[in-house]
């Protein structure tokens, strides 16, 4: 068991062969299917890896009840991952990954690349069944429209 930290989290997806990017602040994230997730190290003493998924699209304030029927329904019925909405100041509604996995005790290599692997391919399953539920109008219109 080792300490987890940054450069750690950027072996890992090195070792999975994902590419990514370090923000001005040194946070590591990455594009998966034009979905933005971040990897956090969280507590003082980094005491826990967060796994943090955006889904790309926001829909209309209007479909809030179905969007928190989803996210209720998911969080309700599976472990992973935690799902939620957010109101934006623009008054559109996104939806947010997150997986979070203690670490003041270290990780193996397998576990922090597992940990990772488990946040964004649980996330992306959420945003397959958001995209499914609701799809994207431009996408939809046929070429030349």
């Amino acid at each position: 068991m080792r300490a987890v930290d940054r450069k750690r989290v950027q072996t890992a997806l090195d070792a999975l062969g994902y590419r990514y990017f370090v923000d001005s602040a040194g946070e590591v994230g990455g594009l998966w299917d034009n979905r933005l997730f971040s990897f956090y190290l969280i507590g003082s003493g980094a005491q826990m890896l967060q796994v943090r998924g955006r889904w790309p699209r926001r829909v209309a304030l209007e479909r809030l009840g179905a969007m928190l029927e989803f996210t209720d329904a998911w969080n309700r019925e599976r472990i992973f991952p935690k799902c939620y909405v957010r109101v934006l100041d623009d008054g559109m509604v996104h939806v947010t990954t997150e997986v979070s996995v203690p670490i003041q005790h270290g990780l193996n290599d397998v576990q922090l690349e597992h940990h990772v692997q488990l946040g964004l391919m649980s996330g992306m399953m959420v945003f397959d069944h958001l995209d499914e539920m609701f799809p994207d109008p431009v996408a939809l219109q046929p070429d030349g429209a």
